[in-house]
C-alpha cells in the first residue's frame, strides 16, 4: 500500500486526482491539502510515499515545499505549464501531469509508478532540489526553523554565509540555516541586487556601508547591519563593475 498526498490549491484538481486513485487501490490518499504550509505539516505527519504536487500555488510553491523536505517522497508533479515540466521535472520526477489531466495520461503515471520503487526517487529528486535553477530570480528565500516554515524577503536579507553543508542567512529577523549551496542561492537571486564578494559572504548591495583595505588585495565591507566581510580580490572586481565604479 502507497501512502498518497495530493497537493494542490484548487479543490477540483484535488477531486479530480482522488477520484482517479479510487480505481487503484494499492494507492492510499492519506490527506489532501491546499497549500505548500498544509502539506508540509501533513507530510511530516504521515510520511507519504508519493505527492501529486502543483508547482504554481500560493504562499509557498512546489519546489519551496519540497526544498523544506530532508527526505522527499516520490514526486508526479501536476502543472498547468508545460514549460516547468518538460525542461525541469523529465528526469527528475516519477512523471508530470499537464492540467488538464485526462485519465489516460493519468493511468500511464500510475503504470510508471507500479513499474519502479517509490524509493528509487528519492534521491534524484534532493539532487535535483539542490541544482534547482528557478524560471526567473527569487524575491525570497524559505526556510525551515524549527519544525515551521519562514519566508524571508529578499529586501530584508543582511548577507548570506557558506557555513558546510548549509547556507547561515542573516536577516532583520535573525539568523537562519537552510541546507543548500552559496553557488545555488547565488543562482536563484537577482545579480543587480546581490553579489558574492568572497566565496563565504553573498551580500545585498544595498546593505553596503564602505569598504576597508584590509590586507593585500584583500577589503572589508562594512555593511549597514553593523557586520564587517571579507571582500576577496575577485568579489572586489565584481563590487566595482556592480556599482560601475
Amino acid at each position: 500500500m502507497y501512502k498518497v498526498i495530493v497537493i494542490d490549491d484548487e479543490p477540483l484538481a484535488r477531486s479530480l486526482i482522488i477520484k482517479l486513485l479510487q480505481n487503484y487501490p494499492a494507492f492510499e490518499v492519506v490527506d489532501e491539502c491546499p497549500d505548500g504550509f498544509e502539506a508540509f505539516k501533513s507530510i511530516s505527519k504521515h510520511n507519504p510515499d508519493l505527492l501529486f504536487l502543483d508547482i504554481q500555488m500560493p504562499r509557498i510553491n512546489g519546489f519551496e515545499l519540497l526544498e523544506m523536505l530532508e527526505k522527499p517522497p516520490a514526486v508526479i508533479f501536476t502543472t498547468a505549464f508545460d514549460e516547468y515540466a518538460l525542461k525541469a521535472f523529465e528526469n527528475h520526477a516519477i512523471d508530470y501531469l499537464l492540467k488538464p489531466i485526462t485519465k489516460e495520461r493519468f493511468d500511464k503515471a500510475i503504470q510508471k509508478c507500479q513499474h519502479q520503487a517509490l524509493s528509487s526517487n528519492m534521491e534524484a529528486i534532493s539532487h535535483f532540489i539542490e541544482d534547482q535553477v528557478y524560471e526567473g530570480y527569487q524575491h525570497r528565500i524559505v526556510v525551515k526553523d524549527k519544525g515551521n516554515i519562514r519566508i524571508i524577503p529578499a529586501e530584508e536579507i543582511y548577507y548570506i554565509e557558506a557555513n558546510d553543508d548549509y547556507v547561515k542567512i542573516v536577516s532583520k529577523d535573525g539568523a537562519f540555516l537552510k541546507k543548500n549551496t552559496l553557488t545555488n542561492i547565488e543562482k536563484i537571486l537577482d545579480p543587480n541586487l546581490f553579489v558574492r564578494v568572497h566565496r563565504s559572504y553573498l551580500m545585498p548591495i544595498s546593505q553596503l556601508q564602505s569598504i576597508e583595505p584590509y590586507e593585500k588585495n584583500s577589503h572589508i565591507a562594512l555593511l549597514h547591519c553593523g557586520m564587517k566581510i571579507s571582500v576577496s580580490q575577485a568579489g572586489m572586481m565584481r563590487l566595482k563593475s556592480l556599482l560601475r565604479l
